[in-house]
């Protein structure tokens, strides 16, 4: 059986972590280079570094921290933010990143995941969707940080990320984040029992309980969480025990 994954996440703005509720009222959560080390040192499974306010201009600021990160990591690493071509997605895989995290870019041109996906396999290429449910039940899309709705669902793109080459989903339930109310089983498991790749959720994990949730009844690959590391609410190595000792098969 293979065994279920813990990633903490690096928000990045301005060369800092920051973590806010839903998407705003974002609050300073540390250095990412001494972040990312400490959980490597945990035992996280992975890790992932969004920059969430990333520029054209900003690359060359992204490369170097995210050199400065693999320098101090032994973890698979995930790099997201500002990737619109196959050359911005080289340079940080050249940099330490191991796999290349796409979102609004890729949705405006779904052709980008077909690119990254030729040039560095599936394996590097991972579809981030921010969604949000909506008073009609269903979860829809969202862009550009969670400030631009769509009026496509959820579960329709994220098929059509995998068709066109996506190697694993990155779901953030908008309406979960932040809150430490528990991840959303609902949209996760319908994309984590229809898609032939793992799925990632993010957005609301805030105690033990919930993660067991999220991977008994939701069947997630793996769990995506930022506050509850960054602010030492829950540790991971802690996690990962009570994960055990519920039968959910961790990496010790």
């Amino acid at each position: 059986m293979l065994t279920k994954r813990i990633i903490p996440c690096l928000d990045i703005k301005d060369g800092r972590t920051v973590k806010g509720i839903n998407f705003e009222s974002l609050r300073d959560a540390g250095d990412p280079v001494e972040l990312g080390k400490f959980y490597a040192d945990q035992g996280a499974d992975e890790l992932v570094f969004l920059d969430i306010t990333a520029t054209v201009e900003k690359r060359k600021t992204l490369r170097e921290l995210v050199s400065k990160i693999a320098r101090h990591i032994n973890i698979p690493f995930t790099v997201g933010g500002g990737i619109s071509s196959v050359e911005d997605g080289k340079i940080l895989l050249d940099n330490g990143a191991d796999k290349t995290s796409v979102n609004s870019a890729a949705f405006k041109r779904p052709e980008l995941i077909q690119e990254l996906a030729g040039a560095f396999g599936s394996q590097c290429v991972v579809l981030a969707i921010d969604t949000k449910k909506e008073a009609d039940g269903h979860w829809y899309v969202y862009l550009n940080g969670g400030r631009l709705k769509t009026d496509i669902r959820c579960e329709d793109w994220a098929r059509k990320g995998v068709e066109l080459g996506a190697g694993e989903i990155l779901l953030t339930s908008m309406n979960n984040d932040g809150t430490k109310q528990g991840f959303a089983l609902d949209i996760t498991e319908t994309l984590a029992t229809t898609l032939p790749v793992p799925v990632i959720a993010s957005g609301g994990g805030g105690t033990v309980e919930h993660f067991i949730d999220v991977f008994e009844s939701a069947h997630a690959d793996a769990a995506l969480a930022a506050s509850i590391f960054h602010f030492r609410e829950v540790e991971i190595g802690v996690l990962k025990r009570k994960l055990a000792e519920a039968g959910i098969p961790v990496r010790q």
